[in-house]
């Protein structure tokens, strides 16, 4: 009989067999985004210094409006994240084949980059977005990352942005929402 495996971690850090991961963060930041020039990034070095949604998130002209940077971690975003559900592979190569307001160049995002969007201090049902965030159709529901939980599980990490942004590991054979990133250097690669 198989075992599901299913379980929650909050905003902090998670000891799994051993390997000590902190699951909240956001990617490095980086100035120079494509579409954004340099000197206008407006990218946040400093991790310490948070923005409020209103200063923090800017929606990128060129991208048709489509992708959001996120000046804190140099991130940008798919505004409307993916509404229907698929499995992780299915997801991965939905985000490395897709084209979000005209530029390619698109992937999963690592479990720290999703949970770097997290307001924890949302209350369930959610979304758990900061009030006055831009982004269009983000459900109260769990979102693939490409952080593997190791490579005997069948599994990934996911992010619930109704149960308050915890971690959630979820096993392949599942179908839930993706959400996907960009960090505008490498355009190219997933």
């Amino acid at each position: 009989m198989k075992r599901r495996r299913f379980f929650t971690v909050t905003m902090g850090a998670l000891v799994l067999s051993g390997l000590f991961l902190v699951v909240c963060g956001g990617a490095e930041a980086q100035a120079g985004v494509q579409g954004v020039p340099a000197d206008q990034s407006g990218v946040i070095q400093n991790r310490d210094k948070t923005l409020p949604a209103a200063q923090r998130f800017v929606i990128l002209p060129a991208f048709n409006s489509e992708a959001v940077l996120d000046k804190e971690t140099g991130l940008i975003w798919e505004r409307s994240p993916q509404t229907t559900s698929a499995r992780w592979i299915v997801a991965r190569r939905t985000c490395i084949e897709k084209n979000v307001g005209g530029q390619k160049g698109w992937r999963l995002p690592s479990l720290e980059e999703l949970t770097s969007l997290v307001d924890p201090s949302i209350a369930p049902p959610g979304p758990t977005l900061s009030p006055g965030h831009p982004f269009l159709t983000v459900q109260s529901t769990v979102y693939w990352s490409a952080t593997r939980v190791d490579e005997d599980a069948k599994g990934s990490w996911a992010v619930h942005f109704g149960l308050g942004g915890g971690a959630t590991f979820i096993n392949w054979a599942h179908s839930v929402p993706s959400w996907c990133v960009r960090d505008g250097m490498n355009v190219n690669q997933p």
